[in-house]
């Protein structure tokens, strides 16, 4: 994300230069240079430059001027160093201009990585930078980082960027209940993802850590000789700083412990193909340790544990095939979607709560709700469409463009223009070239064709369903619903949360008009259930395709199925929302908008589905309703009498 961030502010500002202050505990600085570097088919307009301990030791240091991004770790400048006795702040001047010089007339943009451990190092160097950018996936609101944008904790799971937490709060939960269930899914990674699992043992730092290898951790894992384990439990620290090429106690089954220094057991552990099995760490397994591999971690309990750290459980939370998601099968998915962990849960750590459908056993509730659902063609589906006579028709260039910016410029459109180029140029080099010529008339070609729904949206082949299992986050906009398709997992709670106050009010009036027999009715047991049910997103196939920039898909929020057997889509808007921040009325208004006219064509292809955008505004609803491709405006009174019609 950080690399992509930068990468787009030197496509509009070619004068910024960015300094990436970072921790130096666990190689976080080479970590991170290592990945700019690695990643620079994706973002090629970074030049990254790591200054490194080998500059700090110099005499007289010395940092080039001609690349722009430098990643700095942060105890190279501190006191006494020799950075800071000149060369940073020569560094700084040549660089820039106005105030400080005749520089290279350079805008300095500071970034603290891991903002949340807080760093004074560069703070009297302030002056130098035009502005400052914090970046951390855990900041500390207590020292008011509050952030200006924010990824939750939700919709990274629902994007599928990290994996959701299977979070087992057993106080008598034990090593082999962990090694148990690695070993159910060890197989199954492994044929269905092509990665091998890692399961993580998080023990006491070492007043504690000898006593619970022995007694706890390394007797389970002789039970199970074939799995191969590393033991890492704590490094010397100098001057505060922990020395990773020493450490205290160290052990392996595995043929490594023969051919490297345990300085490089961690990288050796990391890659997906990695032989380890199981690794055991010390209490703190925190910043710059990426190992996406790791699905599974178990903290050893003992009267005193502490919390689970976010940052050692988003050790398992990394998606392991996040560049290829998409191309995998829903049960892969399924697999690399998710985390198991045994420990207590962190005070920040928002509670994910379990649902099932009602009746599993023959799923009536499931086969009782079909929903149809509309997706739009991609260029290589059009029948309107010849890319051989388009291309034909356009004249080749007196001059080629740089290919490399042109191969980052397919890498970074849409996927589906993708897929029509290789259709196109098949692997005729010069064919490639002159699609990729004619890139911005084609993806003109394509938006005009994707935002004309009534040629590019089509009925989606298969019915769906709402999924057997989801979840939802623990939130304060709870409701009790009894009679509806959703029950809980663990409990005969029948308590559930919504995203906004707005949801939780429209499921409100959603089960005022179930009860007053406007929905169907399923009898399960000795109860009856209304068949109306909220579109948790988790392993939802419930969605709807638009345009806007690029090929979106709406999840609505609530599906209900009515007395006439039509199914009813609604998707729940609020424009109270002015003065929160982060929040864009004007942004938001031309979603609705969008969603509207999408919803409104959804209508027209699908004659037994009507769609509802119901939009809170003050305390007032108003609410777009669309069958058969035509609108009305209703106010709520008037919707509750449509629905008896």
């Amino acid at each position: 994300m950080m690399a992509d961030f930068m990468n787009r502010i030197l496509k509009e500002q070619k004068d910024v230069v960015f300094l990436v202050s970072t921790l130096s505990k666990g190689n976080l600085a080479q970590q991170n240079y290592n990945s700019f570097v690695s990643n620079a088919s994706n973002f090629p307009l970074l030049k990254p430059y790591l200054i490194n301990s080998e500059v700090s030791g110099e005499e007289d240091a010395y940092i080039p001027t001609e690349y722009n991004v430098y990643v700095l770790p942060r105890d190279l400048y501190k006191e006494g160093s020799v950075l800071k006795r000149g060369a940073m702040q020569r560094f700084l001047r040549e660089m820039t201009t106005g105030d400080f010089g005749m520089g290279l007339g350079k805008r300095i943009f500071l970034i603290k990585d891991e903002c949340h451990q807080a760093t004074t190092n560069l703070d009297g160097e302030s002056a130098f930078f035009a502005r400052t950018f914090n970046f951390s996936a855990t900041p500390k609101l207590s020292r008011a980082q509050q952030p200006d944008v924010e990824i939750t904790d939700e919709e990274a799971i629902n994007a599928k960027l990290i994996k959701r937490v299977e979070l087992n709060e057993d106080e008598n939960a034990t090593v082999d209940d962990a090694i148990d269930k690695f070993l159910e899914i060890k197989n199954q990674y492994d044929n269905l993802l092509g990665v091998h699992p890692c399961l993580i043992i998080q023990i006491s730092n070492k007043d504690k850590a000898e006593e619970e290898w022995n007694q706890k951790i390394l007797p389970a894992l002789n039970k199970h000789q074939a799995l191969k384990w590393m033991l890492i439990v704590d490094a010397y620290k100098t001057n505060g700083v922990e020395d990773t090429s020493k450490y205290l106690q160290c052990d392996t089954n595995d043929d490594v412990k023969k051919r490297l220094h345990p300085s490089k057991w961690k990288d050796y552990a990391k890659g997906s193909h990695s032989t380890i099995d199981v690794i055991i760490f010390k209490m703190v397994i925190s910043e710059g340790w990426d190992i996406p591999r790791a699905c599974m971690l178990f903290q050893v309990r003992d009267t005193t544990s502490q919390q689970l750290d976010e940052q050692v459980m988003g050790r398992v939370r990394r998606n392991p095939r996040l560049l290829d998601f998409e191309r995998l099968s829903e049960e892969a998915q399924q697999l690399a979607s998710t985390a198991w962990v045994w420990g207590i849960r962190p005070k920040e750590m928002q509670k994910q709560i379990p649902v099932r459908l009602w009746y599993v056993g023959n799923e009536s509730v499931r086969n009782q709700i079909k929903v149809k659902t509309t997706r739009l063609l991609e260029p290589t589906e059009r029948k309107d469409f010849d890319e051989n006579a388009f291309m034909a028709s356009q004249s080749k260039p007196v001059a080629y463009k740089d290919i490399f910016s042109l191969y980052q410029k397919l890498n970074q459109g849409d996927e589906a223009l993708s897929k029509l180029c290789y259709k196109y140029a098949g692997n005729d080099f010069m064919k490639w070239w002159h699609f990729m010529e004619c890139y911005d008339k084609i993806k003109k070609e394509y938006d005009t064709f994707e935002v004309d729904y009534e040629k590019s949206m089509v009925e989606r082949d298969e019915e769906t369903s709402f999924p057997i299992n989801s979840a939802y986050m623990e939130s304060s906009n709870k409701d009790v619903l009894e009679d509806w398709i959703w029950c809980r997992h663990e409990s005969e709670n029948a308590t559930f949360c919504f995203d906004s106050d707005a949801e939780k009010e429209w499921s409100s009036i959603l089960r005022n008009l179930a009860q007053k027999a406007i929905a169907e009715v399923e009898q399960i047991s000795e109860d009856e259930r209304y068949l109306w049910g909220k579109n948790f997103p988790l392993n939802s196939e419930i969605n709807y395709e638009y345009y806007s920039n690029g090929v979106h898909k709406s999840y609505p929020d609530f599906i209900m199925k009515d007395k006439k057997g039509r199914i009813h889509v609604f998707e729940v808007k609020c424009l109270n929302g002015s003065g929160k921040a982060g929040f864009s009325e004007e942004e938001y208004k031309e979603k609705v908008e969008k969603l509207k006219e999408c919803y409104k064509f959804c209508s027209k292809k699908l004659k037994s589905h009507i769609f509802h955008i119901p939009i809170k505004l003050g305390d007032k609803w108003e609410i777009y309703t669309y069958e058969d491709g035509k609108e009305k405006n209703l106010t709520k009174e008037m919707f509750k009498s449509s629905l008896k019609e």
